[in-house]
């Protein structure tokens, strides 16, 4: 992007406590751990929509399209979230983090009980709300506690626990379908590692980077500053890098949310598999992309953002492609290894550049606009532009494959419009051409 990014309105330079060692404090240690386990769910509630999808519509009478309409409907949330992530500039980011372990935990259960279609798409549409909320809010912490040299990493391994959850839902919702609770089992069980996590919360800390800057604004607003506003960035110089970053969201979400969201309905009505088939082949998948998904943050680390983005989107779609198109158990299932890494892999870079490219008074609100608001529109529109496409052609296989398209889409707009910020602290990547 061309221009020189000035450092926002005060809140990035000398955050107090920032540590510049590249080694682990204690403390970060614990941190590392904590955010994993709570992406772990992102993971978990993603592939359990897709998991019960089948089992839904024939327990409650709904056709073939409308998985496209329910998924569509529920994502909706995904938006939602950004008044929620947009509050961690305000509230904190501890705060807000700890409202959405709550809410996710509260309204997941509230998922397992609902009596129709309509009830259950409110309870999930309102869990998705706190589930990306929780996700965003993880980042932002992962990029702010920990040393730029390992940022990609560790943002990459959080990110890779979201791919964890997936294995676990993949390896338990055929057992829990056959249970006397069904589908519903599934929601039921996943809430009980949620209660943990809202006791473990307790020892989390705020931010080093927002307490400064929370002192920071105090001083300011005693002197007489205006508070915070929803569209204070689009006063300021970021709005092209906004605009930018939330294109790439855009895009990027449009392969990989449906590459996995249909998988399920593809192999059971277009190549006969069994629910027991599926949750094999989603499991073998899963395992085996695990080692890929968890070096995509290291890749991005030690290749740099852009050729590391070109690596991770280019294998990707490749995995959409062929795990719509191919036939057999074996290659489906390499196939859809493939297409588990992009539903994954391809994140840690979108949220590295999100969390390095504006300064710390912007960067909740940064994500929010760009990734919950404007980019999740591609992420929410795009199953219910498959579900009105497969209502006439009644095939799924053709058009999420046809998706794959959008990567390479994607790596052209990040070598035109990102900078590279390989191993640099977020007070240089806020000012970066």
């Amino acid at each position: 992007m061309a221009g020189a990014m000035p450092n926002g309105s005060g809140g990035e330079g000398g955050a107090g406590g920032v540590l510049q060692d590249a080694r682990l404090s204690a403390y970060q240690k614990r941190l590392f751990l904590f955010l994993g386990v709570a992406t772990f769910f992102e993971g978990y509630d993603f592939l359990a929509l897709t998991q019960i999808l089948p089992n839904l519509r024939e327990d409650m009478g709904l056709g073939k399209d409308a998985s496209g309409y329910l998924v569509g409907f529920i994502n909706a949330g995904t938006i939602i979230a950004f008044w929620l992530v947009r509050r961690a500039d305000v509230w904190g980011r501890r705060r807000v983090l700890t409202i959405t372990i709550a809410g996710y935990t509260l309204f997941t259960f509230a998922s397992g009980l609902a009596p129709d279609v309509y009830s259950f798409a409110a309870f999930q549409l309102v869990a998705r709300i706190f589930l990306i909320g929780e996700w965003a809010i993880s980042m932002v912490i992962a990029a702010e506690e920990f040393p730029a040299a390992k940022r990609g990493m560790v943002i990459g391994v959080i990110q890779a626990c979201s791919s964890l959850g997936s294995i676990f839902c993949a390896g338990v919702v055929p057992l829990l379908l056959k249970t006397e609770y069904g589908w519903r089992s599934v929601y039921l069980v996943g809430i009980v590692p949620l209660v943990v996590l809202a006791f473990a919360r307790r020892s989390l800390r705020e931010t080093s980077r927002f307490e400064s800057l929370r002192a920071a604004r105090a001083e300011a607003e005693a002197a007489g500053a205006p508070k915070e506003n929803l569209f204070r960035i689009w006063k300021t110089p970021y709005v092209k890098r906004l605009l930018a970053v939330a294109l790439i969201w855009f895009i990027a979400y449009i392969p990989a949310q449906n590459a996995i969201a249909f998988w399920k309905e593809f192999a059971m009505t277009e190549r006969g598999f069994t629910d027991g088939e599926v949750g094999k082949a989603i499991s073998i998948a899963a395992v085996g992309s695990m080692p890929f998904v968890f070096l995509s943050g290291k890749l991005i680390d030690v290749l740099g953002r852009r050729p590391g983005a070109t690596v991770i989107f280019g294998i990707g779609g490749v995995g959409v492609a062929l795990a719509y198109t191919l036939e057999g158990f074996w290659p489906l299932t390499m196939a859809l290894m493939l297409g588990i890494f992009a539903a994954s892999a391809w994140l840690p870079v979108l949220n590295a550049y999100t969390s390095e490219l504006f300064p710390t008074d912007l960067r909740g609100m940064a994500f929010a606009w760009s990734n919950n608001l404007l980019g999740r529109l591609g992420y929410v529109l795009s199953p219910l532009a498959v579900g009105l496409v497969v209502s006439q052609t009644e095939a799924f296989g053709p058009v999420v494959a046809s998706l794959a398209a959008f990567n390479l889409v994607a790596i052209a707009l990040i070598w035109k419009l990102m900078p590279e910020t390989k191993a640099m602290e977020l007070e240089e990547t806020a000012r970066v051409h």
